[in-house]
This record gives C-alpha cells, structure tokens and sequence, in this order.
C-alpha cells in the first residue's frame, strides 16, 4: 500500500496546500481517556467531492510526518493501513452522504497526533481543518478553584460628633480640675491664715515698740 504515501507527497508538494479547503472537519481538538472511544466528523461542502472516497491520515509530531491511516470508498469498502489496527478504527457514511465519520475504540496513548480527512479532486487531495487528538490517564478537573473565605467585616458602632480630643477632655476634666480647685482653696485658705498672722504680729510689735519709747 505504496500509492496513498506518493499520491499525499505529490499532493503536498505539487499543490502546495495552497487552495482553501472545501472540508470541514469537527471537532478541532478532543481530549480523550485512554482506553476510551472517539468519534471525529469530516463533512463535505461540495457536493462534487462526494463521488470519491475519502482518506484519513494522522500528523505524529514526534516523528513530524504523516501517517497513512484509512480509505474509505463511496461503497464503504475500506482499505486500511498496515500499521494500524483494523479491530479498532471504522468510518461510517451519514446518509446523506456528505459526512464521514471516523471511529477509534479502545485509545491507545499512540493514537494521539492530528487527523486529517483528505479527498482526491482534480488530480490532488483536498484536506480538512484538522482534529487535534490527545490520549490521557486522568482527564484535567473542571472543578472551579475554591475560593478564599474572608472573615466576616466587624459591624462599624455609630459615634457621635465629640471627636476623640473631646471625648478624652472630657472624661478627665473630673480627675484634673477637682485637685487643682482644692489646692487653690487650701492655697487661698493658708494665705488668708498668713497675713492674720502677720497682722497680729505687726500689731504686738508696734505695741512693744511704744512701750519701749515711754520707758
């Protein structure tokens, strides 16, 4: 089974890929878990291009070529590739005839690449967008990562206008004022005793002073 590989080289290099392509392939990538089964649809725009049948090849990106997988008659007799195992891959033909659809049971971890379906018009191979095919152990979590709970903001207490200078003077004016009035009293009240004293010293120093000046 030589001529699939010279008929893709001689498409590929001949035409160059240049023409936009009339194949539409769905969907653009599946993730897939091993062992798990896959199904890719190749859809025709032209209806000239459903009277041949139709190629599936795969791009391996480790060893950066194509890889011949299948083809597919309009009778859907299929001629497969040696390489791959028959028990596992099977097209079918919608009804309408204007789709393929490419099986793969039970995936292996080597089925993994890019998949093409290609048809053969005017002497060259029109190929689709391409099916991105990735083979797993574990498919990726769809879980939404948890969020952080914040703790519950303390409830705000209203105040009133007395700012805290005020509010501060005012609650130590009882502790400051009252002994300050008391030393004043108690000042006041020993000033007062003073100068009584003082006066009745005065006077009993004038007294003795007269006595003397009479003697």
């Amino acid at each position: 089974m030589e001529w699939p590989w010279l008929f893709l080289y001689l498409s590929l290099h001949i035409t160059g890929c240049q023409k936009p392509p009339l194949i539409y392939q769905t969907p653009p990538r599946i993730v897939a878990l091993n062992g798990s089964t896959m199904e890719l649809v190749c859809t025709l725009k032209n209806d000239q291009l459903t009277q041949s049948g139709i190629y599936w090849y795969r791009w391996s990106k480790e060893s950066q070529d194509y890889q011949y997988v299948l083809f597919s008659s309009v009778f859907q007799k299929r001629t497969i590739s040696n390489n791959i195992d028959k028990d596992r891959f099977d097209v079918s033909k919608a009804s309408s005839g204007n789709s393929y659809t490419l099986k793969i049971s039970k995936l292996q971890h080597l089925d993994a690449g890019t998949y093409y379906c290609a048809v053969s018009h005017s002497s060259e191979l029109l190929f689709g967008n391409g099916t991105e095919l990735s083979v797993v152990d574990f498919l990726p979590s769809t879980e939404k990562p948890t969020e952080k709970t914040l703790p519950p903001a303390k409830p705000r207490c209203k105040t009133s206008n007395i700012t805290p200078a005020k509010m501060k003077g005012s609650s130590c004016s009882s502790f400051i004022w009252a002994p300050l009035v008391a030393c004043a009293v108690i000042l006041l009240l020993s000033l007062v005793v003073a100068i009584r004293r003082f006066q009745r010293l005065r006077r009993r120093l004038r007294l003795h002073f007269k006595k003397q000046v009479l003697k």
